[in-house]
Order: C-alpha cells, then sequence, then structure tokens
C-alpha cells in the first residue's frame, strides 16, 4: 500500500510538470507522456513527426519504458537514427486497469532515473 500511495505522489508530480513545460499547465494524458518518451529516446526533438512517425514513437516508448521490466531489449539503431527493440517476453494480458498502472510505474520510474523527478 505504502508503494501504492509514493506511486501515486510521484505521478501528480510528474504530471504537473510535464503539464507546466508542455501543455500550458492542462493536464497531459498517459498517452501524450509517452508520445513525449518516445521523443526523447529519439533524440530528434525539434521537428514535426507524421502520423505514422507518431505511433513509431510511443512504440519506442513503450519498449523503452518496459525494458526494465525485461519485456524488451534495445537492439539497435538504423540508418535514421531510430532504436529498434527485440521482444524477450510477451506482456501478460493485463486489465485496462492494470495497463495503466504498469505504464504509469515504468514512466514515474524512468523519470526517477532521468533526474526529472525524485
Amino acid at each position: 500500500m505504502v508503494g501504492d500511495e509514493k506511486l501515486k505522489e510521484r505521478w501528480e508530480v510528474l504530471l504537473k510538470k510535464l503539464s507546466s513545460q508542455f501543455a500550458d499547465g492542462d493536464e497531459i494524458d498517459l498517452d501524450t507522456i509517452i508520445y513525449l518518451v518516445g521523443v526523447q529516446e529519439l533524440g530528434q526533438i525539434h521537428r514535426k513527426f507524421k502520423k505514422d512517425e507518431k505511433l513509431d514513437l510511443m512504440h519506442i516508448a513503450i519498449c523503452r519504458l518496459l525494458e526494465p521490466y525485461g519485456y524488451y531489449e534495445f537492439d539497435f539503431y538504423d540508418d535514421d537514427g531510430w532504436p529498434h527493440y527485440k521482444v524477450l517476453e510477451q506482456l501478460p494480458h493485463l486489465k485496462a486497469g492494470e495497463q495503466s498502472v504498469l505504464m504509469k510505474e515504468a514512466i514515474v520510474q524512468y523519470f526517477v532515473k532521468q533526474e526529472y523527478i525524485r
């Protein structure tokens, strides 16, 4: 239960900080945060992305976020600088709420490791 409270506190801090930085204070959602992680991981932050590239960025983010959990492993960068991951273990079938908690936990850990939040 203590871990759940710490996760909730960190998530709120992260939401507030990202919303302030990227959405003029309007609260951003989980998908937007995943997209931002993808852009960060690609490292091409000052360019416009096509719709299919935005989906690819979200895929990169999900792979990167779930890498510490043993689901994915970085494989290589392609000629355009896009990272590729290989599947190590299939994700378990989770209910929507469980998926959300897993992603929030992974996102919080990512931003703690990046020293964006504590």
